[in-house]
């Protein structure tokens, strides 16, 4: 995708979807939205991380970098190759995502239709996972077997696996991937068909025009394959703690700071292999998308190092990025990289330099613009071309929310760039978005939908009650694609055939 042509698309991640098993996936309905999609002149999709998701059914703490989430596989697939029998859907909610009720009920149809797969298969299928599961080696062995004993232990943390398995002993690895054979081949059967039908999608929605844009977190869970497998790329003590874990310092949105927990690369150790485990990382996301996000860029010029022992982000230090150089060997690996920066926050100017100098589009948030004067740089007057502008993103309110909560100077600010009111607030951020120079603009769907706070998808440092958001068909109706369509071929970003003019 070239990320210098005008275009703009919707964020709505796959869980967000319709669909009759308790949450958005691979299935039909996902096919459908490319339809929508098209309809109203839009060229991409952006997703939220589709890796596992983890504590508090977040997709930024997945259980694995590599992995696709066993919960976007699409179950009217493995029906139709007769793998699994038509199953009896519970009467799940349609408008949240109970994830406590949906993964066992889905994990069940799941561990079915691979039965069904190495009972009943035909050859053609079972010769393409067999040279799926070839390909996929480098990442899926070490996946596949952290899922094989995670299993039966519930869940247990990998730092408490017997000391064996924990230190990764050959003697122990072996005897796990004897014990344990029936657990993997599910796994890789799991994973398959991830990538499967991840990949069936994404050429259906190239094929119409529309790409898809990935999110790609900068970090990683401790609880993971990736720390299991590779202890010695992260600042871990002997007993593979933690010692220093990522986050952001006390600010104006928080006086205690944000205290992710994540563990903090060794950037020394990735360094000495020329960067391969992120070479790696950035090849497998270009796989599933055809340009992506990356969570938390700033990062990579300086991030804020936390000691393990604080309970907050009020104790920390700034620490030197690995910078150009890590770019530089992946662009060398793999060529041009088709990647948007997430530099919001604390931004500072090194993290400029490195973006520029990597030539990515920042982003730029049109809800935090009015606190200030008209010469905020998220206004759209003062945007440069190379950005991707957006009303809002999954971790701010929906437009409407943000209006009706406004204080009374940022609404009027507002309700004065935008020339809207209470009525039409969404359309107009929308169309201001459109109608600026960034390269790209990108719309949550509730924000297409003027949809109010209830529908949010995310509030960041609240555990719980999050990423459960879903629409149904009969939000959509005809009106919000037919405006969105006339907004984006008016502003140069679709077909000007939209447009029906006389």
């Amino acid at each position: 995708m070239n990320l210098n042509q005008r275009s703009s698309g919707v964020l709505l991640h796959i869980t967000s979807l319709p669909g009759p098993h308790g949450m958005g996936d691979f299935g039909p309905d996902a096919y459908r939205f490319v339809d929508w999609l098209q309809s109203a002149g839009q060229s991409v999709w952006q997703l939220l991380p589709t890796t596992p998701i983890g504590p508090g059914d977040s997709p930024y703490q997945g259980v694995s970098a590599f992995a696709g989430s066993q919960w976007m596989v699409a179950l009217e697939p493995l029906v139709a190759k007769g793998w699994l029998t038509q199953p009896s859907v519970p009467a799940f909610n349609g408008g949240l995502i109970n994830y406590g009720e949906v993964t066992p009920w889905r994990e069940q149809q799941l561990r079915a239709a691979a039965k069904g797969f190495f009972a009943n298969a035909a050859d053609v299928d079972r010769i393409a996972f067999a040279k799926w599961c070839l390909e996929a080696q480098s990442w899926l062995d070490d996946y596949v077997l952290f899922m094989a004993i995670r299993s039966p232990l519930n869940g247990q943390p990998w730092w408490e696996w017997s000391e064996g398995l924990k230190k990764r002993e050959s003697a122990a690895l072996a005897a796990a991937r004897k014990d344990y054979a029936d657990e993997i081949a599910f796994w890789q059967f799991v994973q398959w068909q991830f990538d499967v039908q991840a990949g069936a999608l994404k050429s259906y929605a190239n094929e119409r025009g529309v790409h898809i844009m990935g999110d790609l977190p900068i970090f990683v869970a401790h609880d993971s394959a990736d720390c299991w497998s590779r202890p010695d790329l992260y600042e871990l003590d002997d007993n593979f703690q933690t010692t220093v874990v990522a986050g952001v310092p006390p600010d104006d949105l928080g006086p205690l700071g944000q205290r992710w927990g994540n563990p903090l690369y060794r950037w020394d150790k990735m360094a000495d292999e020329n960067y391969a485990w992120w070479t790696a990382r950035i090849q497998r996301a270009l796989t599933q998308a055809d340009v992506f996000r990356i969570d938390h860029f700033r990062g990579f010029a300086g991030y804020y190092e936390i000691p393990a022992s604080s309970p907050d982000a009020t104790q920390g230090q700034w620490l030197t990025g690995p910078g150009m150089a890590l770019f530089d060997a992946i662009r060398q690996a793999l060529g041009p990289l088709p990647i948007v920066a997430e530099d919001l926050g604390f931004i500072t100017d090194d993290v400029h330099a490195l973006r520029d100098g990597c030539g990515f589009p920042g982003m730029k948030i049109l809800q935090f613009a009015f606190g200030a004067t008209a010469q905020h740089e998220f206004l759209p007057h003062m945007w440069p071309r190379a950005s991707v502008a957006y009303t809002g993103t999954h971790d701010n309110d929906t437009v409407r929310g943000w209006w009706d909560q406004a204080k009374p100077r940022e609404r009027a600010f507002a309700g004065s760039y935008l020339a809207c009111g209470d009525h039409d607030v969404h359309w107009a951020m929308i169309r201001a978005c459109a109608n600026s120079v960034a390269n790209m603009a990108v719309y949550p769907l509730q924000d297409v939908l003027g949809l109010g706070s209830a529908h949010r998808m995310n509030v960041p440092g609240v555990l719980g009650g999050n990423w459960g958001w879903r629409f149904h068909w009969g939000m959509l109706g005809s009106e919000p694609a037919r405006v969105l369509g006339l907004i984006t071929a008016a502003s140069g970003r679709g077909p000007f055939e939209l447009l029906r003019l006389p």
